[in-house]
Order: C-alpha cells, then structure tokens, then sequence
C-alpha cells in the first residue's frame, strides 16, 4: 500500500477549506485588530497569545499576523484540493506534486503547537523569540523526505520541537541579541544545524522512520502541461516563490498569503509585520527579488525545474527593510544582491550535502550567510549616503 495515501489526513479538506473561509470572514466582520506591540506586550493573556500562535504561521514572511497565516492555509488547500482533483487551473502543483501536503500541513501544524507548549515559557522574556520555527523546517522537510504516514509526520514535529525550536532560541538569544546581528540568522542556522543533528540520527537508527524516498525539492514541479518559461510562466512564478518557505510552492497558498497580509494592512496598519508599517514595501521589494530571480536564473529553473529564487524575499530582502527602513534604495539593493547571490550559494552548498540529507538546509544556510554579508554592507552604503 502506498504511504503517502493511506489513512490521509486529507479526507477532511473540505471540511478544513469552509472551516477557514468561515473564521476568516468572522474575523474581518468582528475582529478586533490590537498593534503588534500590544499583542507582543499581553501575551499573557489567551487572545494575545491565540494570535501570536496563529501568526507564527505566516511569520516565515516576516508578515506575523493572522490573516495571511489563515489566508495562507486556505489558499493551500485549494491548491491541494485542485492538484487532488486534476483542475488545470491549480497551478505549481502544491508541495512538488508529491500529493503530501495534509501530511505535511499535520506535523507542522504539531510541531509549531508542540514547540509552544515546550518552549513558550521564553516569550515572557519580553524580547521576539522564534517559536515559529518548527513550522517551516524539519517536519516538512521529513514528509518529503521520507512520505507521508503517522509515524512520519508524529517524528517529524516531535523532532522539530525538541532540536530544531530550541537551537533557533539559543542562537537568537545568545549570538543575535547580543551582537546585534538581524534574527533571522539565528532563525534559519538553528533550522540548519537541528536538521543535520535530525537526518544523522536517522541515518544512524534507519528504522526510526521506515523506508527513506527521494527529496521532493530535487524533482520538477509538477504541472498539468509542459510550461513556455515565458512571461506568464514567470508572473506565476514570482506569486509562487512567496509560498515557497513553508514548502508549499503554489499560487493559490501565495495569493491567500498576500491578500491576507494586505487586508491585515488595510484593517490595523500597525499590526502586522511586527507593526514596522512597512507591509506595502516589504511585499513589493520582495516580489522584485523573486522577479530578478526568476529572470536571472531562468536557465536553471529550465534545465533543474525548480531553483530557489524564493531565498531572498523570507532573510535579505525583509531584514534590510526592517534594519534600514523603506526607501527605494534599500528595496532596490536588497531585492538586487538577494537574488543574484543567493539561489546560486544554497544550490551549491545543497548539492554537497549527504544524501541522506534534505536540501533545504542548503537553502537556509545561504539565507544566513547572504543575510550576514549583504544587510551591514547596505547599513554601511546607508551611513555613508547618510
């Protein structure tokens, strides 16, 4: 029997897709819509830390906010109900055409709430912490690694909670705080570093997780017909990038990504993106990097089907904006060096792990290292310009 099939989650997707259309529509006709820094502030208090749990989801975009986590969930589940069902309109078949996005949805859904439970004690420190993290990591990167089932997906958050949350805390909290480095850089090396510790244990006690498969992220995109690569082709692909962090890569997840932290804009301009009110130039300086990308390494996205030119809009592109601030000058440099440099450095790094690893980390390791070179080189060009 095929694991990726058996006993899926994905027999209530109907049910999950009115669910978050139904919460979506009451929060916007009655929500109540506190700054960032209130919500940071009151995190003792239920609805405070609701919304910060519902928010980590969409954090990886540096949007933080319930709207574009729900919108991102219900935008998702469209795409896997179109690409289940064979709809021409579905777009970059979510999660790589793997079929497994329920599976995957579950353990990082699991291990985001796990990581709360063990770990939230840390935001009564007062500072961010990245209680986020397990939601765009390891869990994901093992249903893709190793398919879908129970014990899969139940390991994977389990595992993300206990290497991968606490690795990105010590990080933060230790070298980025301290050194006032962009957090992101911690964010993204404890994802890197936990991950490793995670696929040497499995590669050491093989029958953890069962039989291994093939890594999705090294297969072509499916898609319905064989794509021009022209300017169509390319439009779709910068919405896509946006949904690619949490390993969904499709135009329906991004879309309800975006109108959902554009709505969140409109409705409480101080609450999302950390209340930075940068939310308008943060998504155009990310939409051009992903543009320059997709036109800079267009070979390569033609001759591998797939290259990481989502890399710079979820580290470079947004840590420049909130260090710098919004001019033209920080969108244009940041979109610019982000997509040059940093899809070509995670593919090489990628190309070099073992096997037995997923090549993902490639892709956060060159977020960090593009980040920790190109952000102070733009402070020190916005000093001198200064």
């Amino acid at each position: 029997m095929n694991r990726t099939r058996s006993a899926s989650p994905s027999g209530a997707l109907e049910l999950l897709l009115i669910g978050l259309a139904g919460v979506l529509v009451a929060l916007v006709l009655i929500g109540d819509w506190p700054a960032y820094a209130q919500v940071a502030s009151t995190l003792e208090q239920p609805n405070s830390y609701l919304r910060w749990i519902v928010g980590d989801i969409s954090e990886v975009a540096f949007y933080k906010h319930e709207l574009p986590a729900l919108g991102l969930l219900l935008g998702a589940g469209i795409g896997h109900w179109a690409h289940r069902n064979g709809r021409r309109w579905q777009g970059f078949a979510i999660c790589y055409g793997t079929g497994l996005w329920p599976w995957l949805l579950l353990s990082s859904l699991l291990g985001l709430l796990l990581s709360h439970v063990l770990w939230g004690w840390t935001l009564a420190s007062g500072d961010w912490q990245p209680t986020f993290v397990a939601f765009v990591s390891l869990p994901a990167a093992m249903v893709l690694l190793f398919g879908g089932g129970w014990r899969v997906a139940l390991s994977g958050a389990l595992l993300g909670a206990v290497l991968v949350t606490p690795a990105s805390l010590l990080l933060v909290n230790y070298v980025c705080y301290p050194l006032q480095l962009p957090v992101v850089v911690g964010n993204v090396l404890g994802m890197a570093l936990a991950s490793a510790v995670a696929f040497i244990l499995y590669k050491r006690f093989p029958g953890l997780l069962g039989e291994r498969r093939d890594s999705a992220l090294n297969d072509a995109p499916a898609i319905i017909a064989k794509p021009d690569h022209g300017v169509l082709w390319t439009l779709r692909r910068v919405l896509a990038d946006f949904s690619e962090a949490p390993f969904f890569g499709n135009e329906w997840a991004s879309l309800g990504l975006l109108l959902g932290v554009l709505l969140a804009h409109v409705l409480a301009p101080a609450a999302a993106a950390y209340g930075s009110m940068l939310v308008l130039e943060m998504v155009a300086a990310q939409a051009l990097a992903s543009l320059l990308g997709v036109l800079l390494w267009r070979r390569q996205w033609i001759a591998r089907g797939w290259y990481p030119t989502y890399i710079p809009i979820v580290s470079v592109v947004p840590a420049a904006l909130l260090t710098l601030g919004g001019s033209w000058q920080a969108i244009l440099l940041s979109a610019s060096l982000g997509a040059l440099f940093a899809p070509p450095l995670a593919v090489a790094i990628s190309t070099r792990l073992p096997s037995y690893m997923h090549g993902y980390i490639g892709n956060v390791l060159s977020m960090a290292i593009c980040t920790l070179a190109i952000v102070p080189l733009l402070s020190l060009i916005a000093g001198e310009a200064g």
